[in-house]
């Protein structure tokens, strides 16, 4: 019985663990980077792509009037979409049940209708509201419907709807009970949200946020049929008088992975800042020794 006990190996506590070494990862993997080596290899060599016309139109002033115009787009009704959330979203928690219906209806009514179909009913608004005004009032609503206002008006829309869900989720994600502690000590509803409610939302609410601002960014894409000048427009505008479809869609595609990268970066900025608590991080600051008199 004392052999058996001596011969047991003890296992050095301090030792460090050896990985496993898996042979299939690095053949799997170097069979997927072949793969995607020889995909990216034939679209670089082949002829039909037009490189030289990409390269030639990729900084034009068209497209670059393009980029700016889905830059416009997309930030000018985010800020809208999030106006329209903040309002509804704090509509949605009144006690008046017909605030309640009619966020309910509006979230419904727009995330249920394809942003395509908006966008088309945004853009012929006269055919159903000549005038926009009251009484002497009015102007020609041809006049101020463009394919840039109707952009914004059918984005903010639909991107409000989707914010009105995402605030209000941010709202939910604090605790009931720090609400009632706030209406013990006698704080108002509205100081209850300012310095409570909305300092903690904000970390669950800028992630989602993120997201559908990239969504948004992509799917000001459909600008294009009503011709709101954005950078797709701007593409087909060139490749319809030169007809070269694939270089000017590859152009179009290089400038919206630019701008979602940027994007995707600057979400991931937020989401670090705002990761810890309700409120944005400072660095820490580091304790001065006074000097010792001399």
């Amino acid at each position: 019985m004392a052999d058996s006990t001596a011969n047991v190996e003890v296992r050095d506590p301090h030792a460090r663990p050896v990985p496993r070494r898996h042979t299939s990862y690095w053949i799997s993997g170097l069979v997927a980077t072949l793969l995607a080596g020889g995909i990216v290899y034939g679209f670089a060599t082949n002829e039909n792509m037009g490189w030289p016309v990409f390269a030639r139109y990729v900084f034009s002033e068209p497209i670059l009037q393009g980029v700016r115009v889905t830059i416009e787009l997309s930030l000018i009704s985010q800020v809208f979409a999030v106006l329209i959330g903040c309002l509804l979203a704090l509509l949605g928690e009144s006690r008046n049940p017909v605030f309640r219906a009619l966020v309910k209806a509006y979230v419904g009514l727009f995330r249920g209708l394809p942003l395509l179909i908006l966008l088309l009913v945004c853009f012929n608004a006269a055919l159903f509201i000549p005038r926009v005004g009251f009484g002497g009032f009015s102007w020609d609503t041809n006049t101020l419907i463009t394919g840039f206002t109707a952009a914004i008006i059918g984005l903010s829309l639909h991107e409000g709807a989707f914010m009105v869900e995402i605030i209000r989720a941010g709202f939910m994600s604090v605790p009931s009970g720090q609400r009632e502690a706030a209406h013990s000590l006698g704080m108002k509803r509205g100081l209850i949200m300012r310095t409570i409610v909305i300092p903690q939302a904000i970390r669950v609410i800028i992630p989602p946020t993120g997201n559908q601002f990239i969504s948004l960014l992509k799917a000001s894409a459909l600008v294009a049929v009503i011709g709101g000048g954005d950078l797709l427009t701007r593409a087909q505008q060139i490749y319809g008088s030169n007809f070269q479809v694939i270089p000017l869609l590859m152009v179009a595609s290089f400038w919206y992975l630019v701008l979602v990268t940027i994007a995707t970066f600057g979400q991931h900025f937020l989401e670090k800042k705002y990761s810890l608590s309700g409120g944005p991080q400072k660095k820490p600051v580091k304790p001065r020794l006074a000097e010792a008199p001399e």
